[in-house]
């Protein structure tokens, strides 16, 4: 065998990040999905027109990074992301919006999403978003981050639900909060990636948060 053929064979197969839309807008919905589909490491899994469709169908080949539009008819965005996450709790979700609503956006925040993008954004940047979601950080600006920390600090932290924490989750939830993909955590702390992943739901339950914000947020009014 030669060198070339056991290289190729060592070589790791990287798989694409599959993609869902949840978009009523035909032409962005159709766009976005050609997009997605053309370029090398995303896979465009399915195309939702609205909530209820997504909710009854998305299960048979579940995604791993969903894009829904704030706006959807009948079931709004922010309704479906709350059911999504309920459904598939592990759920990555961004947010598609025209306008940057600031009220809209942290709801979806408070509902589960993990960031958000507007559809004004050039295609390349969402693809880099959808990537950084996948790898663990969550995209938004800043003034809706302090958005959701003002929501905690309002409502004020149960200290014990930190202390609740693991040292082994306090070390991931420290990396988190320094914006480190979850790739990068698991090096960090010589895990595997799926250690990381366990860590975090543990997390999540023990703070009763459903996202990575949230998570930092109360972490950080500690």
């Amino acid at each position: 065998m030669s060198a070339d053929q056991k290289d190729s064979k060592t070589k790791t197969v990287i798989k694409p990040i599959k993609v869902c839309l949840i978009e009523d807008d035909d032409w962005i919905r159709n766009n976005l999905a050609a997009q997605i589909a053309k370029r090398d490491g995303f896979a465009c899994a399915r195309c939702f027109n609205s909530g209820e469709q997504a909710l009854a169908e998305i299960q048979k080949d579940i995604p791993d990074v969903i894009l829904v539009d704030i706006n959807l008819p009948k079931m709004n965005g922010i309704e479906c992301v709350r059911k999504l996450k309920s459904l598939i709790p592990d759920s990555l979700i961004l947010m598609l919006t025209a306008y940057e609503d600031s009220d809209k956006i942290f709801k979806s925040l408070l509902a589960g999403a993990s960031g958000y993008l507007l559809k004004r954004t050039p295609q390349n940047e969402i693809l880099q978003a959808i990537a950084d979601v996948h790898g663990g950080t969550s995209p938004m600006s800043g003034h809706i981050a302090r958005k959701v920390v003002q929501y905690f600090h309002q409502r004020g932290v149960k200290e014990n639900e930190i202390e609740k924490l693991s040292n082994r989750e306090r070390e991931v939830l420290d990396r988190l909060a320094e914006g480190v993909p979850y790739k990068e955590i698991a090096d960090n702390l010589s895990l595997s990636i799926d250690t990381v992943r366990m860590h975090i739901k543990g997390i999540y339950s023990k703070l009763h948060v459903h996202s990575r914000g949230e998570a930092v947020a109360k972490y950080l009014l500690k």
